[in-house]
């Protein structure tokens, strides 16, 4: 039932979105990819960290949607989301501090520690984050719930990317691994004790009979959407093995047009058949939920990837070594937060007053527009300029986006929706990167003397992808009469 809203409610519902941002800023542009660099070297780099990003995400993905379910279920006299995101944030705290000692390891045996701890993070953040995108269905009124979201969407993006790029990645691009770590644990801990005030109570026990076919529903989704990027990833290995030896200008366009094919066909295929599964003859009355889903994967599989892959394509781009490509990182970031901090207010206001389908038709157009401004030169200043728009079109789409899907689940059912609309948070990294890697790689083996052609040919299909977002909007029914 939705409470008496107060102005605390505006932080303490949606203050631990900063603890989750603050962990994926820090581990998916800079940490993880440095590190999978340093264990396994240059040539191959891109596609071990794509591999990592699959499982990692994958395991997200089932974690985030099983512990939404159960939180939706939970009776537990401290609330019911609040225990989960206690327990999430312990983990990660601990799985923190070992990921900073295999930094000290090499090789192969490096990657495989880095992968493991990896993938007990994702768990862990995961049984916080599943439970979290409960709190505002649970307890805001429908029509508050584009504030909500605007205010979250600051919290979850603008805020911790700055933040990041301002402290933890400055340390990290001096070599101070563990001075980074420290201030990310210590944003973990103040935002889950202030999580603590969230007004929320305990949940009466359902007389209704549990089913656990939702969970195998759930295992069953996860694994034929693994399959389906498995399978297209592999087609895409089998293609960079195929066009060795090929002339220059035969490899690129292969590359981009099969590798832009692949990630629409997970991007469609892959959402379609895994929800159709996850939500079992639900879906038969709910359609929009679907269309919601794969349009937002489209549109987060080119903002999501950029960030994953920006340490890679400024080094090969402007031939920055290792872990000096870490300040500018830090810097584009910091443009890119700065310009969503500036639109995602004014986003939540807008896509309650005009709809949020029409935010996010204007998201996709600027986004594609900021990823090909990005690679159209080998310019810190343009790509910079690139990344201010990406940050805009990002401001808009998560403030809309998120206030469009709160409106399209089935209330008494969020956590478990929610959960398994990360088919596009954590499917958007899987998909680009799985794919995407090997593309980087391909071309990068096999277009000597043409400095980052490999990264600039991934951030163009990922520019294409924020385009693909906008056609599936059509089939999506707004709780409203305005004309799209």
């Amino acid at each position: 039932m939705a409470k008496t809203i107060h102005w605390r409610d505006y932080i303490t519902i949606n203050i631990f979105w900063l603890a989750l941002t603050t962990l994926s800023q820090t581990m998916t542009p800079l940490l993880l990819p440095l590190l999978t660099q340093q264990f396994v070297g240059e040539e191959l780099k891109a596609t071990y960290y794509g591999t990592l990003r699959l499982w990692s995400l994958m395991t997200a993905l089932l974690a985030q949607a099983f512990m939404g379910m159960l939180s939706d279920r939970s009776t537990s006299q401290f609330g019911r989301r609040r225990p989960f995101i206690i327990v999430g944030t312990a983990g990660v705290i601990a799985i923190a501090l070992l990921i900073g000692f295999s930094a000290r390891l090499e090789g192969f045996e490096g990657y495989a520690i880095l992968f493991g701890a990896v993938i007990l993070m994702m768990i862990f953040a995961n049984t916080a984050h599943g439970a979290l995108q409960g709190l505002i269905p649970d307890l805001v009124p429908e029509e508050r719930r584009g504030i909500f979201s605007g205010i979250k969407a600051i919290l979850e993006v603008p805020i911790p990317v700055i933040l990041v790029s301002l402290s933890i990645a400055r340390l990290i691009s001096k070599g101070n691994i563990w001075g980074g770590l420290a201030i990310l644990i210590g944003i973990w801990i103040v935002s889950a004790i202030i999580t603590l005030f969230v007004q929320e109570t305990a949940q009466q026990p359902s007389k209704q009979k549990k089913s656990w076919k939702p969970l195998v529903n759930l295992f069953a989704m996860t694994g034929i959407f693994t399959a389906t990027i498995i399978l297209i990833g592999s087609g895409i290995k089998e293609i960079s093995a195929i066009s060795k030896g090929m002339n220059k200008a035969a490899v690129i366009p292969i590359f981009a047009a099969s590798g832009f094919g692949g990630m629409l066909a997970a991007v469609g295929f892959g959402v379609w058949a895994s929800i159709k599964i996850g939500t079992g003859d639900e879906l038969k009355n709910n359609p929009s939920f679907s269309w919601w889903v794969i349009s937002r994967l489209a549109f987060l599989v080119g903002s999501t990837n950029i960030a994953s892959f920006v340490i890679y394509f400024l080094q090969g781009r402007l031939g920055y070594y290792r872990e000096q490509a870490a300040g500018p990182a830090a810097m584009l970031t910091m443009f890119v937060g700065i310009f969503i901090l500036f639109t995602t207010v004014p986003a939540g206001w807008l896509s309650d007053k005009y709809g949020k389908k029409k935010i996010l038709v204007a998201s996709g157009i600027i986004g594609a527009a900021g990823a090909f401004l990005a690679i159209a030169l080998p310019n810190l200043t343009t790509i910079y300029i690139g990344g201010i728009f990406i940050g805009a079109a990002t401001g808009l789409f998560y403030a809309a986006s998120w206030a469009l899907g709160t409106e399209i689940i089935p209330p008494k059912k969020a956590g478990r929706y929610l959960g398994i609309s990360n088919l596009a948070g954590a499917g958007a990294g899987a998909v680009g990167a799985y794919i995407g890697g090997p593309i980087a790689d391909g071309i990068t083996a096999q277009t000597t003397g043409l400095p980052g052609a490999g990264y600039m040919v991934l951030f163009g299909i990922y520019g294409a992808m924020f385009l693909v977002s906008i056609p599936f909007l059509g089939a999506i029914k707004e709780k409203r009469d305005a004309t799209f």
